[in-house]
């Protein structure tokens, strides 16, 4: 066969490889991010005034970077539970209080970033302030990290009480000194919050509620959050005053893992 002949074949087959090369460099398409189902809603569109601190999505947290999900500094909880804060809120302003959101859903994959960090026992770098009397090989048993969380349910927040006129918090320097979150108001990281004994996710047994060293003005401020909290339908967890869910649940069942971000959102509805 001559070189004339076999030219149309080597045409060919130069083609057909470089159609192969095409195929595998091209850029695959990015998988959409899940979206929130019907029910959830920004608390900024029930409630304005409640102030928003979103701890994730800043390194100031006792992972010490941003958290997984977290795309945007919004809340975003289940309509009724938005409702009931609303209503909390309004009554708290009357007697010169605001509620502060930590953080409110949270996704699943930022879940798995504290489970995944958690494991690291190399990782110590917030451990001064966030749980400095706790060996982190003992955050899964002592029930500090878990798996799952009901705040990926989306009827589940973290929060305290601000009193009015509210002055804003400084923001967290990442590679400042830390200092303990169980310790007095004025030497714990400043926090425009009254004072609730310890510092928001403090990993430290002073966190518990009913705590009994904690008293005097520290009891009643935890007291003052709660009960605003239970007339509307919310349920504290004992070993974190910050921490309530709203009763009953939407999605009882369900782990979302959309992001926190506007976009993720059904339309608002009023």
């Amino acid at each position: 066969m001559t070189g004339i002949a076999s030219a149309p074949r080597n045409l060919a087959v130069t083609a057909t490889a470089l159609l192969a090369v095409a195929a595998t460099s091209a850029p695959a398409h990015a998988k959409p991010e899940p979206k929130a189902p019907d029910g959830f809603v920004a608390l900024r569109d029930v409630d304005p005034t409640i102030i928003q601190e979103m701890r994730y999505l800043t390194p100031h947290n006792f992972v010490g970077e941003p958290i997984d999900g977290y795309k945007k500094p919004m809340c975003i909880l289940t309509e009724p539970a938005a409702k009931a804060l609303h209503k909390a809120q309004r009554k708290l302003l009357r007697e010169g209080y605001s509620l502060k959101v930590y953080d409110c859903y949270r996704p699943q994959r930022a879940v798995d970033q504290f489970v995944r960090w958690a494991e690291d026992l190399g990782d110590e770098r917030m451990k001064a302030e966030f749980y400095p009397h706790v060996d982190k090989s003992r955050l899964f048993e002592d029930g500090y990290i878990a798996a799952k969380s009901g705040h990926s349910r989306g009827s589940t927040l973290d929060l305290t009480v601000v009193k009015l006129p509210a002055l804003p918090t400084r923001p967290y320097v990442p590679g400042e000194a830390l200092t303990p979150c169980y310790g007095p108001q004025d030497e714990r990281f400043p926090d425009n919050s009254v004072d609730m004994g310890t510092g928001f996710d403090c990993f430290d047994t002073l966190s518990h509620t009913d705590d009994p060293r904690v008293t005097g003005e520290q009891r009643a401020n935890r007291d003052l959050l709660r009960g605003a909290l239970a007339e509307v339908g919310f349920v504290n967890l004992p070993e974190e005053w910050w921490h309530f869910t709203y009763k009953p649940e939407l999605f009882p069942d369900t782990y979302f893992d959309f992001p926190v971000a506007r976009r993720s959102l059904p339309v608002a509805h009023f």
